[in-house]
């Protein structure tokens, strides 16, 4: 891919922002620059968005609410469904543009395009799907009615780590459901959800159902729109420390409320473990994303028959990763999405080296201009170590081992969060007997990747509230009313 791919692909996302149909400049014509953490140079600028453009779009979602709701259910899945093809047919320009923002390299990028698609194919048919019920009281004497209808206005804020799917996993059940938005992508990767808005619209979305607000503080879009009445709807996928805030923010208004937090992911290897494969999935649920994802796993827990093996593999696997530019031919590993980032895994690595932990692979930042950091195996962790309690976001293979069963399970729900778990055993028994016993919303037996559009995503304790896709991902959207009827 040369530089005038890239350039032809940046120069085709919108300018400004998108409020009741139109794209336009931010009040002031305040712009901020968003960079690729490859090469820490600036891609393009978007507009930086102030209060007075936040409420205006608010305004546009809250006027057009009640006809996005009346609109008829095949109407909205049509939509979603020329969405979901257009994003399939422009999935080469989509990834390029997502590797240049985020640095993934771009065979993980079409992958999120395709992931992200999906959401709109599936909440296409879930669309047509929404029903009530009908039902005599126990008495007899009534009839008893419910019906479901769009909870009204939505804010949804997405992280950088999945710049597509992490939009589509929203946007599609609120359009499924009739509602309207008001999105706010992260500042570090705001180009991606810009293009799709753009297809929205193409596909027919009409104005002021979708209105996306890019602005470098956060705090810009959220305060101003959960103190005002008008908004019926949080949801934000992010870290557990801004979601608690979040909440807070809504209680004021009593708002339906979708959090999607952080993990602690622990990674169990049983005795019986095909060991090979367990490396296989380790790769998967480690290195997706570099290790930036709330899915990703922290804590490997190995039995003590396998533990050496499993790590010898491990180290084999990770050192023969290519670090480099995304958009360069066999590159594997891309950095991570800024300094901040590095600085954080770098501080846990350090801390667990300084308290005793034993380093066998990496463990410092890498060569070059970019935000990378080298994929690192650590062993023989103490329990003091930071890093065990921490969401590492990053290339990092923390790994100890243990002896029993019941052991594994203790230190796996040793941890606030309760996201997801992966476990790996030949033993269909133990297999249902640790899934049971693991505290996380999601568990991943002899796989290392669990997200799936028809599978409802979401966390226990910590790690969030409710949950997205699935047949379960469009009731968040909806509110329930009881009719009664004399019988």
């Amino acid at each position: 891919m040369g530089k005038a791919a890239e350039r032809r692909v940046l120069d085709a996302v919108p300018d400004g922002l998108l409020i009741g149909g139109a794209w336009g400049p931010a009040n002031g014509h305040r712009e901020f620059a968003v960079e690729d953490p490859a090469t820490r140079e600036q891609l393009r600028t978007v507009a930086d968005a102030t209060e007075a453009d936040v409420l205006e779009a608010l305004d546009a979602a809250a006027g057009v609410q009640a006809e996005w709701a009346a609109t008829a259910p095949r109407d909205r899945a049509e939509i979603l469904r020329s969405t979901f093809e257009a994003m399939t047919k422009r999935a080469d320009d989509l990834a390029l543009l997502m590797t240049l923002e985020h640095g993934k390299p771009v065979a993980e990028s079409k992958a999120e395009v395709t992931y992200a698609a999906e959401f709109f194919r599936w909440f296409s048919e879930e669309a047509a799907r929404i029903s009530g019920t009908y039902a005599t009281s126990p008495a007899g004497n009534l009839r008893l009615l419910t019906i479901k209808q769009p909870v009204g206005p939505c804010l949804l804020i997405t992280p950088w780590n999945f710049p597509l799917a992490m939009g589509t996993r929203k946007i599609g059940p609120a359009i499924a459901a009739g509602c309207t938005m008001v999105m706010k992508p992260a500042k570090q990767t705001p180009l991606s959800m810009l293009m799709l808005g753009q297809i929205l619209q193409d596909a027919g979305l009409p104005n002021g159902v979708l209105n996306i607000v890019t602005a470098h503080d956060p705090a810009v879009v959220s305060e101003p729109l959960l103190r005002d009445p008008r908004l019926r709807k949080l949801s934000f996928t992010g870290s557990t420390g801004v979601g608690s805030k979040l909440i807070e923010l809504s209680a004021g208004q009593v708002l339906r409320t979708s959090m999607e937090l952080g993990g602690n992911a622990p990674f169990l290897v049983f005795a019986d473990a095909d060991v090979e494969k367990a490396v296989e999935g380790a790769m998967i649920a480690k290195m997706r994303n570099m290790g930036q994802a709330c899915t990703s796993a922290n804590r490997f827990l190995v039995h003590s028959s396998v533990a050496g093996e499993f790590t010898e593999r491990l180290v084999e696997k990770l050192a023969a990763l290519v670090a480099g530019r995304g958009t360069e031919d066999g590159v594997t590993l891309g950095p991570l999405i800024d300094q901040a980032a590095v600085d954080k895994v770098d501080g846990l690595v350090s801390d667990a080296v300084d308290k005793g932990a034993k380093l066998l692979l990496g463990g410092k930042a890498g060569d070059g201009p970019g935000y990378f950091y080298e994929p690192t195996v650590l062993t023989d962790i103490p329990d003091e170590a930071r890093l065990l309690a921490a969401e590492t976001f990053g290339p990092v293979a923390a790994i100890r081992s243990f002896d029993e069963d019941e052991q594994a399970i203790a230190e796996a729900n040793d941890t606030e969060f309760g996201l997801v778990a992966y476990a790996f055993t030949a033993d269909l028994s133990r297999a249902l007997r640790v899934a049971e016993g693991l505290e996380s919303g999601m568990v991943g037996i002899n796989v290392g990747l669990v997200s799936n559009p028809a599978a409802p995503f979401g966390g226990v304790k910590q790690s969030g509230l409710g949950r997205e896709g699935g047949a379960v991902g469009i009731e968040e959207y909806l509110e329930t009313k009881y009719v009664a009827l004399p019988g």
